[in-house]
């Protein structure tokens, strides 16, 4: 079996650029998702003071937060950290304008740049994102399915008993009346239903003994044989000792 891989190029004149791994809350990479490629999505701002680490805040652009009614914080930090001696790289992936063109173009890959430094935006805590979070909360409380009061009178016609039912409670009355008769009497029934045919499955016998099925399997172990092989595979024939036919009739019965 033999596994076709295709051969692309992949543009590295990107490579030795530094880039920034960011991980973004829900809402704003909801938005970004959304938002045309032409509108700007943020600022970014470092501020650097001797002696002390940059301080990395991020504004959201107006044209986001008026995107959707949901208001969501605007004003955002970079909690920054390190690789951790990892190699992590971006990548993009151009898909053909045309793919049915009578050239067609071929998919671009390319290598964005290597990541220099990891962070995480977080909101500020301000009165927007403590809005935000218990409407949030507000939604996850409300249940899947409420009930509703209606003020039209629905009238429901009465359905006849539905069959299955019936047919339930005819199994369930025919049960009942299956009582334990003495062995004597089911051993007579036995034999004379043999006498008519050598072979029976347990449903037959249930029907014609109208014995319980496990009362009638013990009867059935000291007289009967329990077929495991075909051509009467899971079906019962009387043992040899208690046969009243001939071999001429057993033979017969075989052939029918």
């Amino acid at each position: 079996m033999s596994t076709q891989v295709q051969e692309h190029s992949v543009d590295c004149s990107n490579a030795a650029r530094g880039v920034w791994l960011v991980k973004v809350p829900k809402y704003i990479s909801e938005r970004w998702q959304s938002a045309p490629g032409s509108v700007e999505v943020g600022r970014l701002k470092i501020t650097k003071s001797p002696g002390q680490k940059p301080n990395v805040s991020f504004s959201l652009s107006e044209a986001v937060l008026a995107m959707e009614r949901e208001p969501i914080p605007k004003e955002h930090r970079f909690v920054v950290s390190n690789v951790g001696g990892q190699t992590l790289g971006v990548f993009s992936q151009t898909q053909p304008s045309d793919r049915d063109a009578v050239v067609p173009e071929r998919e671009a890959l390319a290598i964005e740049g290597k990541v220099i430094q990891r962070a995480e935006c977080r909101p500020l805590g301000d009165a927007s994102y403590m809005q935000l979070k218990r409407d949030k909360i507000k939604r996850a409380a409300q249940p899947g399915r409420r009930l509703k009061t209606i003020s039209d009178v629905v009238h429901i016609k009465p359905v006849a008993n539905h069959q299955h039912n019936i047919d339930h409670q005819k199994r369930k009355k025919e049960v009942g009346k299956k009582m334990r008769d003495d062995k004597e009497k089911v051993l007579a029934m036995l034999f004379a239903a043999f006498e008519k045919h050598q072979f029976y499955n347990i449903k037959d016998l249930v029907r014609i003994t109208m014995q319980p099925v496990t009362y009638l399997k013990e009867v059935l172990s000291e007289v009967c044989n329990y077929n495991m092989k075909s051509p009467h595979r899971n079906m019962y024939e009387l043992k040899p000792e208690y046969r009243h036919y001939s071999e001429e009739k057993e033979e017969d019965e075989g052939d029918e």
